[in-house]
């Protein structure tokens, strides 16, 4: 009796917090070619989402980034999608864990996150393990949390916003964006952000003190999209810049040598 009232209050709560805002502005484009051409397997995704439920965990985790995603390559019998196909695994509030084209977020804020020096066999795994994941159900254990998050300025602490996306049910079945892929990165052992301890050590008396670092694994249910960000593992890619970006080849809509530096200066100064 329990289950189907949670039931019934969670259905339409995922509908309204799926929802897009209106005030979404795409200002940082990439084309799905573009994407295509510098995506590599096991590249991530970070997408600035649309949904009101990305609001939410946008607020939470003050950064721009609501959602992850994994690029696993060209699709080969991926349910839903053509083989061949530029595919993404990702862990969505409505469908839970489904592969889609990487032309869904054509129209979206995005950047690349890069882990490095990863070989064949680590990205084969950490692309399997996301693949093998598919089906898995979206975590709403704590949907009735996020949406209280809405509104304007809801009082929560700084200090306590991270601790707020803390999500997790225990169901191992069950999952959020971010941390699957936490889980796919650490079954290889690759870093995203550790805990880390600093031990000083001496190996004689009259040694100088060494200083070895331990890492200790964070629990995947902690992590954000954010942290994939401002992880110091994972290398930021910008497609236009990787391509070859020369500025002196753009197209301005005025003739900016018809400025001269002096006038330039006086327009800063004003």
């Amino acid at each position: 009796m329990l289950d189907w009232i949670k039931h019934g209050i969670t259905r339409p709560l995922v509908q309204y917090l799926a929802r897009s805002s209106r005030k979404y502005e795409p200002f940082s484009v990439s084309s799905p070619e573009l994407l295509e051409s510098t995506l590599q397997p096991a590249d991530l995704i970070l997408v600035e989402g649309n949904q009101r439920f990305s609001t939410a965990v946008k607020y939470l985790t003050q950064s721009t980034w609501s959602h992850v995603a994994l690029y696993v390559g060209p699709a080969k019998d991926l349910p839903g999608l053509e083989d061949g196909t530029p595919a993404l695994v990702e862990a969505d509030l409505k469908n839970g864990v489904i592969a889609v084209p990487l032309s869904k977020y054509e129209n979206f804020n995005t950047r690349i996150c890069r882990p490095v020096d990863l070989n064949e066999s680590e990205i084969q795994q950490v692309t399997m393990f996301m693949i093998d994941s598919i089906g898995m159900n979206y975590d709403l254990k704590n949907i009735i949390d996020l949406a209280r998050y809405l509104v304007p300025t809801p009082p929560v602490p700084i200090r306590w916003r991270r601790g707020m996306l803390a999500l997790g049910s225990g169901d191992p079945t069950r999952v959020i964006c971010s941390t699957r892929i936490a889980e796919a990165f650490q079954s290889i052992a690759y870093p995203i952000l550790p805990r880390i301890e600093q031990l000083r050590e001496k190996e004689c008396e009259h040694c100088s003190e060494t200083v070895r670092e331990i890492l200790h694994i964070r629990h995947h249910t902690l992590f954000t999209p954010r942290d994939f960000d401002i992880s110091p593992y994972f290398k930021i890619i910008k497609p236009t810049i990787e391509k070859g970006f020369d500025f002196r080849q753009l197209d301005w809509n005025e003739d900016l040598e018809s400025i001269s530096p002096h006038r330039l200066a006086d327009k800063h100064r004003v």
